[in-house]
């Protein structure tokens, strides 16, 4: 049986990039001068904030993906991907900060990542369904 602890520990990594994005928020708000609730005003702050929300779109198609390619595939190839998803994110974000257009890198990777997961997952799901049942 396989631990599943370096899903895990890839699991924690996306939380911390999304804190971490988080806080680059933060940082925009204090260079920009502009306080919350606003969330308009300054093209860096507009782009920090849309680069962590749109993290936290991706996160519920990433982490249920994740956690269930670990279990009908295996762990280590879970993690491996999951890690690029993670770095994808970070890219990303630093990217989107820095100019809109620069964000497409980042977001390729991950959207790959997310869709290896998401896709390998539901196939083997099905094909396991189609065979009797068994996981």
């Amino acid at each position: 049986m396989q631990s599943h602890l370096l899903v895990a520990l890839v699991t924690l990594l996306s939380i911390l990039a999304y804190l971490w994005m988080g806080l680059q928020v933060g940082g925009a708000r204090r260079k920009s001068g502009i306080s919350a609730p606003a969330m308009t005003g300054d093209p860096l702050l507009e782009r920090t904030i849309r680069a962590h929300e749109n993290t936290l779109e991706w996160m519920p198609i990433f982490i249920p993906s994740l956690w269930i390619f670990a279990l009908v595939w295996n762990d280590t190839i879970a993690a491996g991907i999951g890690l690029v998803w993670v770095v994808g994110r970070v890219l990303y974000a630093r990217g989107y900060a820095e100019a809109a257009d620069k964000r497409e890198m980042g977001f390729m990777i991950q959207a790959l990542a997310a869709a290896i997961l998401l896709f390998g997952a539901l196939g083997k799901v099905v094909w396991n369904l189609v065979q009797g049942g068994a996981l």
